[in-house]
């Protein structure tokens, strides 16, 4: 009988002291496994601008000290951000050589950085959605594992010697001896209102990121089309000065005839090679203001910086479309994607404080699981356990009322912003409107200018012509039709430009480039 008390004995002991082990192996054999804590809502950015990284915009200032041009405003594009790159396209080398208006915009939709940028930022908050939705859908887990232990007996307060009045002893080693447990896990939120509005709030931060998105289309339209209007226009400015140099040059030869025959004096020969020679400097300005527009426009575009090509198409004046300034501002709160953005990422605000109030209220979730325990897997036998849990916040040290407190302040942000952004959108189109105006006058007065100087012109060189007259006058005719020329081409990229600026404002606008500008 004493062989088996001793064993009996030793296996008490032994149970005692891995019970503690081999509930943390197998939870169904003893202890309740913990649930997950309540959801925690899921805190925003202060600002929602954060996602629309970079601009475009149209300006118009005066031009100090222009006292002998007709033209007095000097329109631009001013371009920031990841709208001034791109990524290299596969397609490097223009087939024809030559860049056509449209082809250019939509290289830009499909390589601008900015584009790029928007689609990133959708993608990542469509991976934040899932995240979230998984708080709220079954989690399935499985996991296996064998233990094979030896315990030093002496080290919890055991050992050799006697503890029994029967005289059983107790070895100080214990072991090797192994479990094996294979086990499948659920868990599952039964009720969570936290984690449903913070669901609902990433649903409307992708719905307003995609919004971005086409917002930034439209800003991309205006960049590169702003673009590609600015190497027209420094292309026909270095045309017109290549057309006077020629006219410079044929009078410096006529007035050198002249001077050799003694009919004119030093001083006339020396005035036209100098008007000759400011103009061919003129023109080596120009030319190189033309190569860097085209790089501008490759930078945009996806084309190398060192692409050679040539604009296939060009954008004359022509009447702006016929759409009055009430039904112009009614369209454009109906179609700009950035008020539609504004207006969702308020929607994600309030979700996100009613994510935060709702932290107050009980949550509840269920966890199972399911699989053998045993000594190894031919020995052993199914386990399972169900476990339901409820916790009831009471109080977390004011966690709650401090993540309420800041998506509260995040929601009165973004609806600040929003109402900015109407105020912008108003702003915009005003001010395409009083461009176009402006540009439209100053391109019949361009023309009514060119045509003055260039009969002018005709007449001072009958004067001089006759020998009534020193070229004086003849030089101060040629530059009045140079200036009238530069102020025409600046007046007719002004107006298009102005275009361009109202077409963005109304929204919507890779639809809409045909009925704005008219190409030749």
């Amino acid at each position: 009988m004493k062989r088996p008390i001793e064993s009996a004995c030793l296996l008490l002991i032994v149970l005692f002291a891995l019970a503690d082990r081999s509930f943390a192996q197998a939870p169904t054999v003893g202890s309740t496994p913990a649930a997950p804590q309540g959801a925690q809502a899921t805190q925003l950015l202060l600002s929602g601008r954060t996602g629309q990284t970079g601009s475009v915009r149209t300006t118009e200032l005066p031009i100090p000290g222009a006292t002998t041009s007709v033209n007095t405003i000097n329109p631009a594009v001013q371009v920031q951000g990841p709208y001034t790159g791109s990524v290299q396209s596969r397609t490097n080398v223009l087939a024809s050589g030559k860049l056509s208006l449209r082809e250019a915009i939509q290289r830009g939709l499909d390589y601008n950085l900015g584009a790029i940028s928007q689609t990133q930022a959708v993608m990542q908050s469509r991976g934040q959605r899932r995240s979230a939705l998984s708080s709220l859908l079954p989690n399935l887990n499985a996991y296996t594992s064998e233990t094979v232990q030896q315990i030093n007996l002496l080290a919890i307060g055991l050992g050799t010697g006697s503890i029994f009045p029967i005289g059983v002893h107790v070895p100080s080693v214990v072991g090797p001896f192994n479990f094996f447990d294979l086990r499948g896990t659920l868990n599952q939120t039964v009720f969570d209102r936290t984690a449903l509005y913070n669901y609902r709030s990433t649903v409307e931060t992708v719905r307003a990121n995609q919004l971005w998105a086409q917002d930034a289309r439209d800003l991309i339209v205006l960049a590169v089309g702003g673009a590609y209007l600015q190497v027209i226009a420094a292309r026909a400015k270095a045309e017109a000065s290549r057309a006077e140099l020629e006219t410079d040059e044929a009078l410096y030869q006529q007035t050198l005839q002249q001077r050799r025959a003694g009919v004119v004096a030093q001083t006339d020969l020396n005035r036209s090679q100098i008007q000759a020679l400011t103009e061919k400097q003129r023109l080596v300005s120009l030319e190189n203001d033309l190569s860097k527009q085209k790089i501008n426009l490759a930078r945009m575009t996806g084309l190398p910086v060192d692409a050679q090509f040539d604009l296939s198409d060009d954008v004359p004046f022509s009447p702006e479309p016929p759409i009055t300034l009430e039904k112009a501002l009614q369209l454009a709160m109906e179609q700009r994607a950035d008020l539609r953005a504004s207006e969702a990422q308020v929607r994600a605000a309030e979700r996100s404080v009613s994510a935060a109030r709702a932290e107050r209220i009980p949550s509840a979730s269920v966890r199972g699981d399911y699989g053998v325990l045993g000594i190894n897997p031919a020995q052993s036998h199914g386990t399972f356990s169900v476990t339901g849990r409820v916790d009831i916040p009471i109080w977390k040290g004011g966690r709650t009322e401090g993540d309420i407190q800041q998506a509260e302040a995040a929601l009165g942000q973004r609806t600040a912003e929003r109402e900015d952004v109407i105020r912008q959108i108003e702003s915009d189109v005003r001010n395409a409107y009083l461009d176009l105006e402006a540009a439209k006058s100053q391109v019949e007065v361009a023309m009514t200018n060119i045509r003055v100087s260039q009969e002018n012109l005709v007449l001072t060189r009958q004067r001089y012509d006759a020998g009534v007259s020193n070229n004086v006058e003849v030089v101060q005719s040629q530059e009045s039709i140079a200036t009238a020329q530069s102020d025409y081409i600046n007046s007719v990229f002004a107006h298009n430009l102005a275009k361009l600026a109202l077409l963005r404002a109304i929204g919507n606008a890779p639809e809409k480039l045909q009925q704005f500008l008219v190409v030749h």
